[in-house]
């Protein structure tokens, strides 16, 4: 099995155990490692009678009773600790300001990259891109870093940027609580500690839980069963009869890596993938040198990386034909290149747009589903029996392990966790039918909270970070604004929100997201609330300034406030400077 590169300790002063990489050793018995079950449907939540409700309520404000009020307000409280939220809060550093907390409810920055370990976990965005604009790295040991690399990379900027005194892991925030008349949040962190802030910037990510598939029979397996967003090292795959169910972006990664060790393995798939091919050789020492010699090149590298997949983001994102034509070309192409055997290539071709669901990029899986000891299965799970998995058909394939790469739980509905606003307004009730923020940062009625790749803001084209620096910098600016002006909040109009809103769903309706397939980036009632359907560059020139009109601003006196051209051209100057 490949185990990703071993990354240091963090400095002594953090207190969270450093995560590690073993390689895997046999179970004394075969076990079950099985995902967290998923979250019921948020909209069940309304379906809670008032008595019940009322109920919950009542036994909340007496657990909140109960618990010590803090005398120490913090000026801002960062969640997850991430990419976007380790940036927010080096980014706050950089300000100057030191009464802040980054809030992480593992033992260690990092967030997804931490918590992936599986085989071949790698990013299939390029390195010079898919890192911090301000911290280029010339240690990066391929085109695509893998997980292990991009870890220790995150480790490194926590600790260049002096980021360890200020996060507080195994700090998991269950509910977040406006106090208008103090203007300040109160948060409840599990264990029972409660904290103050008067801003809230949370940065959770999309990729923390893993999608269990519901599988009938799973519980009766006497084998092994691991999700690939769960994964136990201790499982032994060398010489074992393993199925990896799923083929996605984690599948066609998971795949290639254990298929050389398995006595056989079995893929379920359920629907055939665009594939691009994706080169990725090895930097040399001297190219390494080269780089940390000219730090300008590494920067022009980044820049042109970022502009190609600005020029590419037309033939990705909108659904007609006259842009699909070239990418759908280059990908069938390359299928038939790679994939000799009629009957595995029919079973391979997808039936779908291109772009609609995620194109994934690997040079390795075709070959991988050609080798002698890999098959590849399209007919239908009908369950897990004791010992291997039933097909509709009735076939029977007998196994030792079985794999769900079968994604994550993307919340495209319903709350990160327990938020009440302005008159107790829930923030679960707001979202129950699909998250929505203006600027995909701030929602109304929900005051010094903002979001990190929030709605509307992921990726369809380019590198995550190259969203999430840009809302940084906006947060940053709405934070210093309020503490130069004196005001107790600052909530987004529900009219300018309410405006965005109507724009997205506009704009999504020519993209091939829409285009009939079922994904991920789509909610329960079919609207893309997830990624932006647009340039990356057009989104980062709309939110390059924290414009005050859009918002209303309500001073210490409990009256709003109309911004004056000094607070305009405040906002203009830190814009200039970010």
């Amino acid at each position: 099995m490949t185990t990703p590169e071993k990354t240091p300790e963090a400095p002594a002063t953090t207190t969270q155990d450093e995560p590690t990489t073993a390689t895997a050793k046999p179970a004394a018995k075969p076990r079950v490692t099985k995902p967290r079950a998923a979250a019921k449907p948020r909209a069940a939540a309304s379906k809670t009678t008032s008595a019940a409700t009322t109920t919950k309520s009542a036994s909340t404000a007496k657990a909140k009773a109960a618990l010590k009020m803090p005398d120490e307000v913090l000026e801002v409280a960062v969640i997850g600790s991430g990419f976007s939220g380790l940036g927010m809060g080096i980014r706050l550093k950089k300000a100057g300001m030191t009464n802040f907390r980054v809030f992480e409810k593992a033992g260690d920055v990092g967030g997804t990259w931490r918590d992936n370990v599986y085989p071949g976990c790698a990013c299939d965005v390029k390195s010079q891109l898919y890192s911090y604009s301000f911290e280029p790295s010339a240690e990066w040991s391929n085109a695509y870093a893998n997980q292990g690399e991009i870890l220790k990379y995150i480790r490194h900027c926590a600790t260049k940027y002096g980021m360890y005194p200020f996060m507080r892991f195994n700090s998991k925030v269950l509910e977040a609580t406006f106090n208008a008349e103090k203007g300040e949040w109160l948060l409840i962190i599990e264990g029972g500690e409660l904290v103050r802030a008067k801003n809230v910037v949370a940065a959770p990510g999309p990729f923390a839980d893993p999608k269990d598939p519901h599988i009938k029979g799973s519980e009766n397996f006497k084998g092994a069963i691991i999700h690939t967003a769960r994964w136990d090292n201790s499982v032994e795959l060398k010489g074992k009869r393993v199925a990896l169910i799923g083929t996605g972006a984690t599948g066609v990664q998971v795949g290639p890596a254990i298929a050389p060790e398995v006595a056989h393995l079995t893929v379920f798939q359920r629907t055939a993938n665009w594939i691009m091919p994706r080169p990725n050789p090895d930097l040399t020492e001297a190219e390494k040198q080269e780089s940390r010699d000219n730090p300008l090149k590494m920067k022009l590298n980044r820049l042109s990386n970022y502009w190609l997949n600005e020029a590419t983001a037309p033939f990705l994102i909108l659904k007609y034909d006259a842009f699909k034509s070239v990418p759908s070309k280059i990908s069938n192409d390359y299928r038939k290149r790679k994939v000799k055997d009629p009957e595995l290539l029919k079973k391979l071709t997808p039936n779908y747009k291109f772009g609609c669901k995620r194109v994934l990029v690997s040079s390795d899986w075709y070959p991988t589903m050609q080798r002698e000891n890999v098959t590849l299965e399209v007919t239908g799970i009908k369950q897990i029996t004791p010992t291997g998995i039933e097909m509709v058909d009735g076939q029977h394939v007998d196994l030792d392990v079985i794999i769900f790469a079968t994604g994550y739980e993307v919340r495209n509905t319903g709350a990160p966790f327990a938020v009440h606003g302005l008159n107790n307004a829930s923030l679960d009730d707001k979202w129950k039918d699909g998250a929505e923020a203006f600027d995909g940062i701030a929602t109304n009625n929900f005051p010094n909270m903002y979001f990190l790749v929030g709605p509307f803001t992921g990726p369809g084209h380019t590198s995550v970070i190259a969203y999430a620096e840009a809302q940084i910098d906006y947060v940053w600016q709405a934070i210093e604004l309020r503490k130069q002006m004196n005001l107790k909040y600052i909530t987004v109009k529900p009219s300018v929100e309410a405006s965005f809103v109507k724009t997205m769903d506009q704009r999504s309706e020519h993209t091939v997201w829409k285009s009939g397939c079922a994904s991920w980036y789509l909610s329960p009632n079919g609207r893309n609330n997830v990624l932006y359907p647009g340039f990356n560059a057009e989104y980062r020139m709309r939110i390059m300034r924290f414009n005050p009109a859009n918002y209303v601003l309500v001073g210490a006196n409990d009256q709003p406030v109309k911004p004056s051209l000094r607070d305009h051209l405040s906002t203009v100057k830190m814009a200039l400077t970010a």
